[in-house]
């Protein structure tokens, strides 16, 4: 099915069972542990071994000998994996880092070597007993000093240069020049990276944790130099990937690796200490950011420059591109450049790009409504546009931001904000209130599925979409059942299979609208399908009760597959729209904090996110959704940071001991308001995304909480005690 023209009316707009709040068809299965993760297939195939995976101990440099004979003939050890018996491995499309690594070492804990044996504490041992000689070389390891040194850098985002931005800076009655810094981060998920592989004869199984089933099967199949199609993978649940499981890790391969020298099954589990440096991670940042404006407030000229490291085939985080869009300005430069870093692989992690460029540009935005004597909503909701401002013939297809700020600023109770800093005190505690903007795109990737009917009315639908937590079994079965007029206990949703039709998979907040998609498109032929098959007319036919009723007629559903099992399979694919309007999803987020006195501890006492992001499809799913964003942006705000050794080359805190994420403590009471908008021009469901949304804005609206509250302004995060304390005193 051809998406090209906006959605009219269709089936999905009878919303009997899509947009209702519906408890996760998969919960009683994870709640109860019957849902079976990548490492827990233990029943799938017989005679399972145990990988453990050898992580290079210097970052940047050469194996000069490896010493695996102790390992070899330890207890219970199958064999050694290492790049010189594993054969001539191809690199991935999705990949920048080399997932085996030898003799070439490319970043710390890179891959070296895989320890096979009969469990996994004889393969643990025996890890310990390879013995490695490098020749360490020198790298380079610090975004900031690398930025400071002037180090080759390499453009790979397009720089966006509209108007005359210098010369209009230059005239603004009004201006701020301001540099921002984010630092590494890491998606700590709660499932670590873990697949388990066998081969029977040149066919390859991987049960795995993955996020894009597809890209999964090319990068095994070019890394391992095999055919595709002799590739499966399977990924059911995944325990939690924000990005980091999108693309195939060093698990995957070397589990496929260490079973073909074995001749059996093996499962390969990362060691938490390992995730850190052997996988990706959020890149720091450093972004400088000029606002000129007009003293009425009007936004004249704004500039967005950043910088990022990654390895020498890494990508650059676009944390600028936000500024390309969000706020009206005929004067604009938006650009980001990439230094070569010898850290781990910088890349994908929840709303990359807007994420880390809206904990600067919205610290910005509330900086110079200070300068304007404005209030921050206010500010913003002056410098809106319904346009894309380098090119005012291209309307957005939705933007309700205004609607979003005024909707928040009523329900939080923004006018009790005490617009001096410094000036609301309860006892120790100095309390303040922030704002930030949310914004994020709407992409669209095509995505396909098959439906099945039997002769008992059960819909079967088949996708190799991927549920990582956020309810898309749900979803895709509320689709199925809107479609064909069924409740939902009659709809089986399987997932997580290469063997099924190619989906968007789970990134960039397209899933769940693209994935629904394409299961409406296979719907729609199944339809057609069972019109036919009951002799009714397919142009006026309602599917409604279990039953489809045409022409004073009504027939149960199922009588349809009375003479055998009816299978539909479409592919929903996105046209032309997309250049006729910009796509993207908006909110807005208010945090009210305190900041104590004597300590500088911050506490979030407040939050609030007023989402516009198309038809919502299940507002039970999608409020979780958001709600564990805002806690990541508390995460992003207060804690998360990875600490780098500029000397060595790794990151220090490699475990959930060092690396510090927010828990129940640290959370209070959230409220999430989704704005009633459905959106023709996205897709036949009129939804988006909101998963990423949700964390886009949070932490620069708490850093503005904390200065409402205490008069400090925060440029680099984490906004931690020891960058309070020393400016607290002052306020005593």
């Amino acid at each position: 099915m051809k998406f090209d023209t906006p959605a009219g009316t269709n089936p999905i707009d009878q919303l009997k069972v899509v947009g209702k709040p519906t408890d996760r068809i998969d919960g009683p299965l994870k709640t109860t542990g019957r849902a079976p993760y990548a490492y827990e297939y233990h029943q799938a195939v017989p005679h399972q071994a145990y990988g453990v995976v050898v992580g290079s101990a210097i970052a940047k440099g050469r194996i000069l000998s490896m010493s695996l004979g102790d390992a070899e003939s330890a207890p219970g050890v199958i064999c050694v994996v290492t790049a010189a018996n594993a054969g001539k491995l191809g690199k991935g499309q999705y990949n920048t880092a080399v997932l085996l690594g030898g003799p070439d070492i490319q970043h710390y804990h890179q891959a070296v070597a895989l320890v096979v044996a009969e469990t996994f504490e004889q393969a643990r041992a025996a890890a310990q007993l390879v013995r490695i000689d490098y020749a360490r070389t020198n790298g380079v390891f610090d975004l900031a000093g690398s930025y400071r040194s002037g180090v080759e850098e390499k453009e790979q985002m397009p720089d966006v240069v509209h108007g005359d931005f210098e010369g209009a800076f230059a005239a603004a009655a009004v201006q701020l020049d301001e540099t921002y810094t984010t630092p590494d981060q890491s998606h700590a998920m709660m499932e670590p990276f873990s697949s388990m592989a066998s081969w029977k004869g040149d066919e390859l199984t991987i049960w795995t944790s993955n996020q894009m089933i597809d890209w999964a099967v090319s990068d095994v199949a070019t890394t391992l130099g095999v055919p595709k199609n002799k590739v499966r993978l399977i990924s059911p649940y995944v325990g939690g990937g924000f990005g980091g499981k999108l693309f195939v890790r060093s698990d995957a391969v070397l589990a496929a690796l260490g079973s073909r020298i074995a001749g059996r099954p093996v499962k390969v589990a990362l060691q938490r200490p390992l995730i850190i440096n052997n996988t990706t991670h959020r890149p720091a940042t450093i972004q400088r950011i000029r606002i000129g404006a007009a003293r009425d407030g009007r936004i004249l000229a704004i500039a967005h420059e950043g910088w990022s490291g990654n390895l020498p085939d890494g990508r650059v985080e676009r944390a600028a591109q936000p500024s390309k869009l969000l706020y009206a300005s005929e004067n604009r430069l938006v650009s980001m450049r990439l230094s070569t870093l010898d850290l781990p692989e910088g890349n994908a992690m929840r709303a990359p790009g807007e994420a880390p460029g809206l904990m600067a540009l919205e610290i910005a935005m509330d900086e110079m409504a200070e300068k304007l004597a404005m209030d921050p909503v206010e500010f913003r909701i002056a410098n809106d546009t319904q346009v894309d401002p380098t090119d005012p013939k291209r309307p957005f297809s939705q933007r309700h931001l205004v609607e979003c700020l005024r909707t928040g600023a009523e329900r939080f109770g923004w006018n009790k904000r005490h617009s001096t800093p410094g000036s609301l005190r309860e006892g120790r505690w100095l309390i303040g209130m922030g704002v930030g903007v949310a914004f994020r795109n709407n992409n669209l990737v095509k995505s396909g599925a098959r439906v099945r009917l039997n002769d008992q009315g059960i819909v079967t639908v088949e996708t190799d979409m991927t549920d990582i937590g956020t309810g898309s079994y749900t979803i895709i079965g509320q689709t199925a059942a809107e479609m064909l007029g069924i409740s939902l206990d009659k709809v089986v949703v399987r997932l997580g299979d290469s063997a099924f039709p190619v989906s968007a998979g789970s990134g960039g907040q397209f899933g769940a609208n693209c994935s629904t998609a394409g299961v409406y498109a296979a719907c729609m032929k199944l339809r057609e399908a069972v019109a036919q098959r009951l002799g009714l007319s397919n142009e006026d036919a309602v599917f409604s009760d279990g039953a489809v009723h045409s022409n004073g007629r009504s027939v149960p559903l199922r009588d349809a597959a009375r003479g055998g099992e009816l299978v539909a399979e479409d592919t929903i694919e996105f046209a032309e729209l997309s250049k006729k309007y910009q796509q993207s999803t908006f909110g807005a987020h208010f945090v009210e904090v305190a900041v104590d006195i004597a300590t500088g501890e911050t506490r979030v006492r407040r939050m609030l996110a007023v989402c516009a992001a198309g038809r919502i499809l299940n507002p039970k799913s999608a409020r979780s959704q958001v709600v564990g964003a805002m806690t990541m942006g508390v995460g992003a705000a207060l804690m998360e940071e990875l600490a780098v050794d500029k000397r060595l080359g790794f990151f220090v805190n490699h475990d959930l001991a060092g690396y510090e994420v927010p828990v129940h403590a640290d959370i209070p009471h959230q409220e999430v308001i989704f704005l009633d908008e459905t959106d023709p021009v996205s897709s036949p469901m009129k939804a988006k995304g909101v998963g990423e949304l949700g964390l886009c804005g949070v932490s620069a609206a708490i850093a503005n909480a904390i200065y409402n509250a205490s008069g400090l302004r925060l440029r680099d995060y984490p906004m931690t005690l020891d960058k309070i304390l020393g400016s607290l005193p002052k306020m005593a």
